[in-house]
């Protein structure tokens, strides 16, 4: 009787302590890892959360970009950083959708290692072309692809990415053969593709955004069930005769396992301020993005349901992780 008393008042004051740390937090700045280079989508989606929030939060938001492995290596970290609120995780599909069907040696688990917070936001990829390849639409860069397979030369963000996924989808349904080159992120990517040394991009909306307005990327379609909202002109491959070439990303927010739930509590409650505010909403969707917001259930539901989802295409395709 004496030992289960000790053992219950030890316990009760430990759960004390940690209500108390909740109720004071956030008292110092926290961390928010991105596991992609800097330049990409998923970096600007979260600089552009970790700005917006520090207000709600008294605290500033900073990120540190762990990029590698699609994703991997930032989850590893955060998934074994201390369940304080003061480390978090902001991940895409790559890492916790994507990854499991890829990586037998995964060393996480999207479900069990995290304490999801908030769904953030949503976005699709695009096949771009150089102009100087000389294609008008992705009918014509099909037929060229069918008459000179493998020439046609690709640039994709990373082995595993959506990005390539996307491509590798394409080539199955049009029964063709690209030739495409894995970058480890966007920025380099970019400046090769824009420099001429590949004819075509597969890449997120918002990474190729500024060459489009510029004229220096000409879009084909988009990987899409519907076209983007802010390139409304853009034909789906769906509507193109290829509705199985559809991807679309998505981004959230999460903390390593056993996060107090208050803390998750407060962390939900800010972010979801951020998503809903109009002009939030109206930046992210200059540059393709759009919000969604929510529970961390909403969250756990999404990487299951994308999960089952991704394990057929990664099946279908055969790709490999790094």
């Amino acid at each position: 009787m004496r030992r289960s008393s000790i053992i219950a008042a030890a316990l009760a004051a430990v759960l004390a302590a940690g209500g108390a740390a909740a109720q004071d937090y956030p008292n110092r700045p926290i961390r928010l890892v991105v596991a992609f280079a800097a330049g990409g989508t998923t970096d600007f989606v979260a600089r552009q959360l970790a700005e917006r929030a520090k207000a709600s939060l008294g605290q500033n938001i900073v990120v540190e970009n762990k990029p590698g492995a699609n994703g991997a290596i930032g989850a590893e970290f955060v998934a074994k950083s201390e369940p304080d609120g003061y480390t978090l995780f902001f991940s895409t599909a790559g890492a916790l959708a994507i990854n499991p069907s890829m990586r037998s040696d995964l060393p996480y688990d999207p479900i069990k290692d995290f304490t999801p917070i908030v769904p953030v936001a949503r976005n699709t990829v695009l096949f771009a072309v150089n102009p100087t390849l000389g294609v008008a639409t992705a009918q014509e860069m099909i037929a060229r692809a069918k008459e000179k397979p493998g020439t046609i030369t690709v640039a994709i963000t990373g082995v595993g990415a959506i990005s390539h996924l996307a491509i590798e989808m394409l080539q199955i349904a049009a029964g063709i053969k690209l030739q495409y080159v894995p970058y480890r992120g966007a920025g380099q990517a970019v400046a090769d593709f824009i420099g001429g040394q590949l004819n075509a991009m597969s890449a997120e909306v918002p990474v190729l955004m500024p060459q489009i307005k510029a004229g220096k990327a000409k879009i084909l379609a988009v990987s899409a069930q519907n076209r983007s909202e802010v390139l409304p002109e853009v034909p789906t491959f769906a509507e193109l005769g290829y509705p199985d070439v559809v991807a679309d990303n998505w981004s959230g927010v999460l903390a390593p396992p056993k996060t107090p739930p208050a803390i998750v509590a407060r962390l939900n409650q800010a972010f979801n301020a951020v998503v809903r505010d109009p002009e939030v909403r109206r930046r992210f969707a200059e540059n393709g993005v759009s919000t969604i917001g929510g529970t961390p259930e909403d969250l756990t539901e999404l990487i299951k349901s994308e999960t089952s989802r991704w394990r057929k295409v990664v099946k279908e395709t055969g790709v490999k992780g790094e």
